[in-house]
């Protein structure tokens, strides 16, 4: 049994979204749709579930509180943001909350539905715009001096912590480090990834699997 969530506020697209997700998904298929973000907190409270698709555009918040919500109870829970915003910050933001995926409505339903079917292969589900809005960001910004592989163990956590959205006293309590420790590590892995920035280290984070918080 295939448990998926959809997280949809516009009848019409949730109805579409269950189609492609019975024909991207292994049946049999047992689908929750809800069209709020209240609605999708407790259902990722309640229930543990395979797949979420989640917009993230929602009449009461954002679905990004979802994707944590279901991140927190359950690490195997593939959550793929389908949306029609594909700006930097909203990437950025699914990815540092943990999203398997993020797919543009705008797409065919085949392409779709095949990007879906490629998650069970470990394949991040990425519109090619997505797609390329990443690739393009990192060759803009680099990195310009050592490459991750040269990130210590403690960098490596600080670099998941803060893709979080944590404070620099909140990294401090989580790893048992004085404030100025921490800044001393936040200065060296932006030093060493070439970045000036949260949102900066929250793609790297993404992009080298650290996010939410999974230091390696």
């Amino acid at each position: 049994m295939t448990r998926i969530l959809i997280v949809e506020d516009l009848a019409e697209a949730r109805t579409w979204l269950s189609g492609i997700a019975k024909a991207a998904f292994a049946a049999p298929h047992e689908i929750e749709a809800v069209a709020t973000m209240k609605a999708g907190l407790t259902a990722a409270a309640a229930n543990d579930y395979d797949v979420a698709l989640i917009d993230l555009s929602l009449p009461d918040g954002t679905g990004i509180e979802v994707l944590r919500a279901l991140r927190a109870r359950s690490a195997d829970t593939l959550c793929v943001i389908t949306t029609a915003m594909g700006d930097d910050a909203h990437i950025v933001a699914a990815l540092s909350a943990g999203a398997n995926g993020y797919l543009l409505k705008e797409q065919p339903s085949e392409l779709i539905i095949r990007q879906l079917s490629q998650l069970a292969e470990g394949i991040p589900a990425l519109s090619p715009a997505i797609a390329r809005r990443i690739m393009e960001h990192f060759q803009l910004t680099g990195p310009a001096g050592a490459p991750e592989g040269s990130l210590t163990e403690r960098e490596r956590e600080v670099l998941a912590l803060i893709s979080r959205g944590m404070r620099n006293v909140d990294v401090s309590e989580q790893l048992g480090l004085s404030g100025n420790t921490v800044a001393t590590h936040i200065k060296s892995i932006y030093r060493k990834l070439g970045i000036s920035s949260r949102a900066e280290a929250s793609w790297y984070a993404a992009m080298l699997g650290l996010s939410p918080g999974k230091a390696e």
